[in-house]
């Protein structure tokens, strides 16, 4: 037989693991972030400022509705005043005044003692929802 050549293995060099290099301390700031906390704070600032603005100018047409308020309610007073005045002087037998408190019953305003004008805001609301279910 022939002589076999022998065979040794050849054993390679392992090599030296690298240490990996330490990440290197932030030299600086993280931009991204501190751009997005900035712009927030700006943005619930002027989110804010807006707020009060319209709260002043709502309180500003607040005041002057209540003036108009009074006004209307003074108004209102009046006019009930001069309706029982005339419905007492229709109840007397007056003619005029008498033309006068059927035409305001025909409106639909009320009077104090009368129960007919109080009748039918009633029926008037049970009527549209009748017509609002036949829809």
């Amino acid at each position: 037989m022939a002589e076999e050549p022998e065979i040794t293995p050849e054993i390679e060099p392992i090599p030296e693991e690298e240490p990996e290099p330490l990440p290197a301390e932030r030299a600086g700031l993280d931009w991204p972030l501190l751009i997005t906390i900035i712009c927030l704070l700006v943005w619930f600032g002027f989110q804010a400022l807006q707020l009060l603005r319209e709260r002043s100018n709502l309180n500003a047409v607040k005041a002057t509705q209540e003036a108009a308020l009074r006004e209307s309610q003074k108004v209102q007073t009046q006019f009930q005043t001069i309706i029982s005045k005339t419905a007492d002087l229709a109840n007397q037998g007056h003619g005029g005044a008498k033309m006068v408190i059927e035409q305001l019953q025909k409106q639909g305003l009320s009077m104090g003692s009368q129960t007919k004008p109080e009748a039918k805001p009633e029926t008037k609301p049970e009527t549209k929802p009748e017509t609002k279910a036949t829809k």
